[in-house]
């Protein structure tokens, strides 16, 4: 009978594997950023109203939502390298049916549909990277983040200008071949690995039961939602400023690489920081800033908003996890806490697109959703000085 212990292979240190990581990052997010610089041809061709654009990111993101919450339950239900396979096959399909279904009920359908593939990856590759290369995991999951951002700025800058050549039904379409391509990649290097994944998931319980979890969870959740609302509605904002489409989707683009950098950037100095307040107060008035230049002088503005944008919520990302994981010293309680953090976070997110296409439909425009936004980014600021060093949650049971 074959070992239930995690099979050593090649692979495990060769470029193989980054590149696999890599490949699955990069398609996490495509399938939302291509969305924003193609709505108003989309709207166009579909009749989709602004409320149900916004449902187009509203929709995948509350499925990451979902799923984070459901992590140990599907680790011991799927496998992990077994549903991570499942989730890129899912994107790779979701993608593929947005050429036949490209009307309005299609797209939302795919967008569930692509939502739940993400949702899967996201939930199970960092598992995988920690069970099976735990000393490189920090290595790894840089590369897997960095993914993830360059698929969303390749996506928002390609899209466009591939959109004119190809027909945006098409361009959709196409992101189906990358994500075949990294499934294929992934059933290689996951193959070595027997999937006999661990019961030993259920070993925590989710902190329901704790003010300061809760608390975490809806810094994370306010946060997170900055992120989708750029990433849905700055395309089309500026397209109703006179922007081209293309220039839009370049500008998105932009925002993404900064926010790359600007993670990038906090994890090398997290360490000279012990007090984290200091970077949130930074971070969290940079897009402050960066949702008062979309307010007040958008179009005159507009790189001055992208670069402080892209600093605060690239660096409030990591910065959110890694208070939360402040708040815990056992293993099996930082996998709760943040199965929980994020999964309540991620439902909370997805309302702000939805809520900016509401504010859209009714009137015709989305300075309104940047103030919303800043009244969130005040409600962080309240709760960021509350983090003092030193607390801690119960351990889990």
């Amino acid at each position: 009978m074959p070992s239930e212990r995690p099979v050593s292979s090649p692979l495990s240190s060769s470029a193989l594997v980054v590149a696999a990581i890599i490949l699955l990052g990069l398609n996490l997010r495509p399938i939302l950023a291509a969305i924003g610089p193609l709505l108003d041809s989309i709207q166009a061709g579909t009749g989709l109203s602004n409320a149900d654009a916004g449902l187009l990111t509203t929709v995948p993101v509350f499925a990451m939502g979902v799923c984070a919450l459901l992590g140990a339950q599907l680790q011991r239900r799927l496998g992990v390298a077994r549903g991570i396979g499942i989730g890129i096959a899912i994107i790779a399909c979701a993608c593929a049916l947005r050429w036949p279904l490209h009307g309005s009920g299609g797209l939302i359908a795919t967008a569930a549909l692509g939502g739940l593939g993400i949702a899967l990856v996201q939930a199970l590759l960092p598992a995988f990277i920690k069970r099976h290369f735990p000393a490189r995991a920090g290595q790894l999951m840089g590369f897997y983040t960095t993914g993830i951002m360059g698929g969303a700025a390749i996506a928002a800058a390609s899209a466009s200008p591939l959109a004119q050549s190809l027909g945006w039904q098409a361009l959709l379409a196409l992101w189906a071949l990358p994500a075949v391509a990294a499934a294929l990649l992934w059933r290689r290097v996951s193959a070595s690995r027997v999937d006999v994944d661990v019961a030993g998931g259920a070993g925590a319980s989710l902190p329901v039961g704790s003010g300061r979890a809760w608390l975490l969870m809806v810094f994370f959740g306010i946060g997170t939602g900055a992120y989708t609302l750029v990433l849905a509605w700055l395309p089309p904002f500026y397209t109703e400023l006179g922007w081209s489409a293309a220039d839009s989707g370049l500008l998105l683009g932009g925002l993404t690489l900064v926010e790359v950098l600007a993670g990038l950037v906090i994890s090398s100095v997290i360490h000279r920081f012990p007090d984290r307040r200091i970077l949130l107060l930074s971070v969290l008035l940079a897009v402050l800033a960066g949702l008062a230049c979309l307010i007040v002088a958008p179009a005159q503005l507009a790189l001055p908003a992208v670069i402080l944008l892209g600093c605060g919520i690239g660096a409030l990302f990591p910065l959110s996890l890694i208070v939360s994981m402040d708040h815990v010293t056992d293993p099996a309680g930082a996998g709760a806490l943040l199965g929980f953090v994020q999964g309540g976070g991620y439902i909370i997110a997805s309302s702000m697109p939805f809520i900016a296409g509401l504010i859209r439909q009714h009137s015709s425009s989305l300075a309104q959703a940047w103030m919303v936004m800043a009244a969130g980014v005040v409600v962080l600021l309240l709760i960021a000085v509350r983090f003092a060093p030193g607390a801690h949650l119960a351990p889990s049971r």
